[in-house]
């Protein structure tokens, strides 16, 4: 299988960029712009950042015949091959190497603001997506790997046992006591209650229609007496025709209310 063809794309072009000679650092704190000698840059010309497969070069030519002065290969962004300093934003530290290996350190600079900013895009555009390749590349490769067969083989068959287990008695509902409900009589019904020896009397028509009328009549002293439909109720009238007549009262004098 033949290897797939990488070609070189262009990320970025700015037409100045300024180059310094830069002492060796003193400490860990960092690369300073202030202690380079940025009046006098040791070179100028133009810088293009292109990318050829997963590596990023910084190529610093010249501006009129494109000669190649430096480059720097970036196989990550931060890291060794691009370094910022500690009190510029226009200025850059950059590892450069020839075609034999060896390496140094050199100083570049912009004169715009714009054009650092757009150095930093275009550098962290470029990994951005080399990230997101490798993230493609390892699901694939998860993706091809064997898999899990459920499907039935031929003449595999499956049997299924549905409604032949055992019925299980519910158990019965308890009270709050804790005691069990008590089983219906064997007959099936159930006897009547006793008779009560008590006679009880009811009220006929006549007397309720009475005692309405007493309640309804709030001026009147009369009392409005009904015959009694038969002899069986006679005693009950005529006590009530005994029933001396309720006592007048006074109507309030808020309204014709009548007092209970």
């Amino acid at each position: 299988m033949a290897s797939e063809v990488e070609y070189e794309s262009i990320l970025c072009v700015k037409p100045d960029v300024n180059v310094y000679r830069i002492p060796p650092r003193a400490s860990n704190r960092g690369y300073r712009a202030a202690d380079w000698k940025l009046d006098t840059p040791d070179w100028t010309g133009r810088m293009r950042i292109t990318a050829k497969g997963k590596v990023a070069y910084i190529k610093l030519e010249d501006k009129i015949s494109g000669e190649l002065f430096a480059q720097a290969p970036v196989t990550e962004f931060p890291g060794i091959a691009v370094e910022t300093v500690g009190d510029s934003s226009r200025y850059f530290v950059l590892r450069i190497q020839d075609d034999s290996g060896r390496s140094a350190f050199i100083g570049v600079g912009f004169g715009d603001r714009g054009d650092s900013f757009d150095f930093n895009v275009a550098l962290q555009d470029h990994f951005k997506w080399v990230k997101q390749e490798n993230e493609i590349k390892s699901s694939q490769a998860a993706d091809s790997g064997p898999k899990l067969d459920l499907g039935f083989k031929e003449g595999q068959t499956i049997t299924l046992n549905i409604g032949q287990g055992k019925k299980r008695d519910k158990p019965r509902p308890q009270s709050a006591g804790g005691l069990g409900l008590l089983p219906p009589p064997p007959g099936g019904k159930i006897a009547p209650p006793p008779p009560s020896n008590h006679n009880t009397v009811q009220p006929s028509g006549g007397a309720q229609t009475e005692c309405l009328l007493e309640l309804d009549s709030s001026n009147s002293n009369t009392v409005v007496q009904t015959n009694p439909s038969s002899d069986l109720w006679g005693d009950f009238s005529s006590s009530a025709s005994t029933v001396p007549p309720p006592a007048s009262r006074q109507e309030p004098s808020s309204g014709n209310w009548v007092q209970f």
